[in-house]
């Protein structure tokens, strides 16, 4: 196909695929004239993957090359290749990674972070990567609910970390039918990523839900109107 075929069948413009091109995040096409070039469904599902990378998930260009060329050298098997695009296994000790949260001071912490997640991957019989983010965004989360004078701790997570579990099940499943590891790869960039926000808003849809059930008799003038 034509670099304008590229372009409509992956949705990127023309001069962004050049750009990517010339950094490398894609291979040159087949010549087939002093400016032409042919290109094949190697290259769209590259390019789709190269899309996520950078526009979703927000990878400079020098780190989405560098996870590309990994995954396309088949340098990985498929839960690297996951870890790799969603930010949870660094690309290798001299690859460029994308920014990571600080973990938390605490006083009474000897390793300036508190044990809480370790705590809660080891009661649910998770298997965790040590650079994977989330850890040091649960216990930042647990440590301010303690600021504010509340008792939780990671035992109040667990009910909640039982249906992150099922969730979890579903996102792999998405992707089970899939055997190349680029599209399998941009999948699980765009479920990530992009289904985060709506994953949180059906939470708030729930709990006004819930809410209706439990209380919507309490109060029938702040009820809302029912159908």
């Amino acid at each position: 196909m034509r670099i304008s075929e590229l372009s409509r069948r992956s949705g990127v413009p023309n001069a962004t695929i050049k750009y990517y091109l010339r950094e490398g995040l894609l291979p040159p096409g087949r010549a087939t004239g002093a400016t032409r070039a042919e290109y094949d469904e190697s290259h769209l599902r590259r390019l789709r993957l190269a899309r996520a990378l950078v526009g979703v998930r927000g990878l400079s260009v020098a780190a989405a090359r560098h996870v590309l060329d990994t995954i396309s050298e088949n340098r990985t098997g498929t839960h690297q290749v996951l870890g790799l695009v969603v930010g949870i296994w660094p690309a290798d000790d001299g690859a460029p990674e994308a920014p990571q949260p600080e973990a938390p001071q605490e006083a009474d912490s000897p390793h300036g972070h508190s044990p809480e997640a370790g705590d809660l991957l080891e009661a649910m019989g998770w298997s965790v990567s040590e650079y994977n983010p989330a850890r040091r965004i649960i216990d930042r989360t647990v440590q301010t609910f303690r600021s504010l004078g509340m008792d939780f701790d990671w035992r109040s997570l667990l009910p909640y970390a039982e249906l992150a579990a099922r969730t979890a099940r579903l996102d792999l499943d998405e992707l089970r039918s899939l055997k190349d590891p680029l599209e399998k790869a941009e999948r699980a960039v765009l479920l990530t990523f992009l289904l985060e926000p709506a994953l949180m808003a059906l939470r708030r849809l729930a709990q006004e839900a819930e809410s209706v059930v439990r209380h919507g008799d309490d109060d029938p003038s702040s009820a809302p109107p029912r159908p």
